[in-house]
């Protein structure tokens, strides 16, 4: 077993081929544990945490933070055997060394003019007149040794001691020791204690580094007022407003970042993450499957009612309830009532599924994203509405794992948390409909034969043409209508 392994990053979901590094939770020489989480990496799905593999010390870091890798590409070295002596050849696992990515060799600070560095250090002058060269392509002819770092702690690997002239002007990525040409190692540097400038890697949070790229913000070219010179949220908002300010003000709406338009008032956002596998799934859905859409306005005053007879209950009294739930479980009624409503178009066949993975449409800073409750029809009221908050709650902070947005069978989408009256939502790739839940208005309405201000809401169902024609979606709509009118009853008479 080689002492050096190489850790690829791995596919974190179905049909994934690349990730974005978005925070590194170790450093190069820091100590790890077995699956202790070691990098946040952003796919087209979420955000997620990998665990390391192996024990031991971070022996080298091929990928800076911010970068795009495709899934298999290495990405992290460890030392699985910190105290058995110097690295030899065979120490390294095959596959030899990866070729640094334009992000890497970014966040790699330039090295001191020649002369600064003692010879033999990666960055400086190499014995026998060579010219100085990249981090981790050393002179095959001799052997790099890297400067000593400060204690931290933690164990670092060993090296053979090299006196270091005088402290150059800015830090050098030292390469470790090893004595073939195939096995040299690429060694980012360590994360420091403060901020870095002139190319450094910076200290910012992920959440930070994401509105920098929305508001076109360099973070090289920030001094961070956070903690250990940490890049913090005003410091962004700040230079961004410094560098706008003589553009026209742009009018955002709550919770939506600025705009940073450049001199030829145009801005350009990348395009990929979750916005990228959303995009790629509405184009397949919306020129693959016929939709219809048919609509339905109703009256949900005994709905109301209901949820705040259900929040007096003591045993319900912790439990976020909302009309999404009661909607929810109509949902679930009717599929029971209209099984092919759940169902997808296999091409030459129509597979029905007695299971509904129900999904529910989410808002978050990355995207939209639909994570769904596995076979939420055998759930209980007090069940659907607990995996409903603990679903919304994780996607709202990017944590829901890829497992939970795939395999979903039938989707709710509620726009009318914006105050819309309602929509046409474009079908999930392999389902076939999707309902949209309006926004509950006091309206004028004619109940009992007189004219009375009730609730009323507005749902929107479409459906692939394809499997459910006009009346099996008529049927299947007028069904959770009815539900939501007089939930008590439907409820009674349906179970």
């Amino acid at each position: 077993m080689p002492r050096i392994e190489q850790f690829n990053l791995p596919d974190l979901g179905e049909g994934l081929t690349e990730g974005e590094i978005l925070k590194w939770l170790v450093s190069v020489g820091d100590t790890i544990e077995l699956n202790q989480p070691i990098v946040e990496v952003e796919t087209a799905k979420a955000a997620v945490e990998i665990p390391a593999k192996w024990g031991g010390v971070v022996h080298a870091i091929f990928e800076a933070e911010g970068a795009v890798v495709e899934v298999g590409a290495p990405i992290i070295q460890i030392d699985t055997q910190p105290g058995a002596g110097p690295i030899g050849p065979d120490d390294v696992a095959s596959g030899g060394l990866p070729t640094p990515s334009a992000e890497s060799l970014a966040a790699v600070q330039i090295a001191p003019a020649e002369g600064a560095v003692e010879p033999g250090l990666i960055g400086g002058p190499a014995p026998g007149g060579r010219t100085a060269v990249l981090v981790g392509y050393g002179p095959k002819t001799t052997t790099a040794k890297r400067r000593p770092r400060k204690s931290t702690g933690a164990p670092t690997e060993p090296a053979a001691p090299a006196p270091v002239a005088a402290a150059p002007a800015t830090p050098v990525v030292a390469a470790a020791a090893v004595t073939a040409p195939a096995q040299r190692v690429q060694t980012p540097p360590a994360r420091p204690a403060a901020a870095l400038t002139g190319g450094g890697p910076v200290l910012a949070k992920p959440p930070v580094r994401k509105l920098a790229r929305d508001l076109g913000v360099d973070l090289q070219t920030l001094t961070g007022s956070g903690p250990l010179g940490s890049i913090t949220r005003d410091d962004v908002q700040l230079a961004a407003a410094g560098a706008t300010a003589t553009a026209e003000p742009v009018v955002t709406t709550a919770g939506s970042s600025a705009a940073a338009f450049g001199p030829d008032r145009e801005q350009r956002i990348p395009v990929k993450g979750v916005r990228k596998l959303t995009a790629a799934n509405m184009v397949a859905s919306a020129f693959t499957a016929p939709h219809v859409t048919e609509f339905l306005t109703v009256d949900v005053t005994r709905s109301m009612k209901a949820i705040e007879r259900l929040r007096t209950v003591p045993e319900w009294r912790e439990v976020r309830i909302s009309p999404l739930l009661l909607v929810a479980k109509a949902v679930l009624l009717a599929v029971r009532r209209h099984p092919m409503v759940n169902s997808t178009w296999a091409g030459d066949e129509i597979v029905v599924k007695e299971y509904v993975n129900l999904g529910i449409a989410a808002a978050t800073e990355r995207g939209l994203i639909v994570p769904n409750i596995k076979d939420a029809g055998r759930l209980s009221l007090r069940e659907l509405a607990d995996a409903m908050t603990g679903l919304v709650q994780t996607a709202k902070v990017g944590r829901t794992a890829p497992a939970d947005m795939s395999g979903g069978t039938f989707t709710i989408t509620n726009v009318g948390v914006f105050g819309i009256d309602t929509g046409t939502p474009i079908l999930p790739p392999g389902e076939s409909a999707i309902l949209a839940l309006g926004t509950i208005r006091e309206t004028p309405w004619v109940h009992k034969g007189k004219v009375k201000v009730r609730q009323v809401t507005t749902l929107g169902l479409s459906f692939d043409h394809r499997i459910i024609d006009g009346e099996l979606g008529s049927k299947f709509l007028r069904d959770i209508g009815a539900f939501l009118a007089d939930p008590e009853a439907t409820l009674l008479a349906w179970t």
